[in-house]
């Protein structure tokens, strides 16, 4: 899974982004201070997946990764070119999902891209840029749908779904809002429109916000626009995250009790990802390997097996399969076993979260 952090220049996107990553991108303070985009890996926290490892002592222990890509700011006008423009618009086009950042602090020493903050303009200013990009490239496609059906008469039904999608997004609505059947949907998939891409907001508070975001004004108008999208909205404070991540993980931990926190803002932000995406993990354990997989949640056993190896896939034959809560409170596969919590399953088996399985298979 790839997450591209977005939002107007100076609003603290690559703060985060060095939070969540561990790198130490540039956050000058100054307009564009990202003028191309940053990547980095973040491994995702499990705590199933460090109990099977303290219990196997593997070689290895890989864990389920996601990429944050912080994208350069993107300012009023770009989809015409202002600012970074098209540089922007083009790199949005390689995620999965966006992290839009939505400044909520004042702070005079950090210049605002249109001079004072106002978290509900800055929303829109994003949105409609998104939108105006989108309409582009619907426009061209209905134009060129309507010229290929005068030869051609099944490309009538791409040039109305591209003019009704067109209507829909001049009156400011996402692509996500507009109502898709299943075949249309398969259609559209390839114009790449980015407001087809599922969001979460992050309203970046002030360190006095921390303990008590509901307090925060600011937070309140984000929150509030993320509902009314039916999108996630989550309160994190990119520059407390960015102190903490430099702290020793006993230290860390010790800090956040003290502070009345229960899990990081990267804590937060994944399991939101990972709800948003529609995406689970199941296990594997062994003394080679312990690893955390990532697969759509709905998946059946054999889709999961391939995420390991196609030859799994193609030869799957079965999978034992035992809850990771019901492996923990047995102690140990054997006495899982023994109690009858470790199943067979076949092909029709959809993987649950959380699933310990061991992939039978023949080539």
């Amino acid at each position: 899974m790839k997450l591209g952090i977005v939002g107007l220049p100076n609003v603290g996107k690559t703060c985060l982004f060095n939070a969540m990553t561990g790198q130490k991108a540039d956050t000058s303070n100054y307009l564009f201070g990202t003028v191309g985009s940053n990547i980095g890996m973040v491994s995702v926290p499990d705590t199933r997946l460090d109990w099977l490892a303290d219990h196997y002592q593997p070689k290895k222990k890989t864990p389920a990764t996601i990429d944050f890509v912080d994208i350069a700011g993107l300012v009023r006008g770009a989809s015409k070119g202002e600012g970074l423009g098209n540089k922007f618009l083009s790199n949005i086009r390689q995620v999965d999902a966006l992290v839009h950042v939505v400044r909520c602090f004042d702070d005079e020493n950090v210049a605002h891209a249109d001079g004072s903050v106002d978290p509900a303009r800055d929303i829109e200013t994003i949105n409609l840029e998104l939108i105006l990009s989108d309409m582009d490239i619907v426009e061209r496609r209905r134009d060129r749908a309507v010229k290929n059906s005068k030869g051609d008469k099944k490309y009538l039904a791409e040039a109305d779904l591209c003019q009704r999608l067109l209507d829909h997004l001049e009156m400011g609505q996402s692509a996500r809002s507009f109502e898709f059947t299943d075949d249309e949907a398969e259609l559209i998939k390839t114009s790449e429109l980015l407001t087809l891409l599922p969001v979460i907001y992050v309203a970046n508070l002030g360190e006095d916000a921390v303990s008590d975001p509901e307090g925060s004004e600011y937070y309140k108008i984000v929150k509030e626009a993320a509902e009314a999208e039916g999108a996630p909205c989550l309160p994190i404070c990119a520059l407390f995250e960015a102190d903490i991540v430099e702290l020793e993980e006993e230290d860390r931990q010790m800090f956040l009790e003290d502070m009345g926190i229960t899990e990081t803002g990267l804590d937060k932000l994944i399991r939101a990802s990972y709800a948003l995406m529609g995406l689970i993990s199941f296990l594997t354990a062994g003394t080679d390997e312990c690893r955390a997989w990532t697969i759509r949640k709905g998946s059946k056993a054999p889709k999961a097996a391939g995420k390991i190896h196609s030859d799994l896939e193609r030869g799957f034959i079965r999978a034992e399969t035992v809850a990771f809560e019901d492996l923990k409170e047995a102690g140990n596969l054997n006495a899982a076993k023994t109690k009858g919590l470790l199943r067979s399953e076949g092909k029709e088996y959809v993987v649950q979260d959380g699933d310990v399985i061991n992939i039978l298979f023949n080539v």
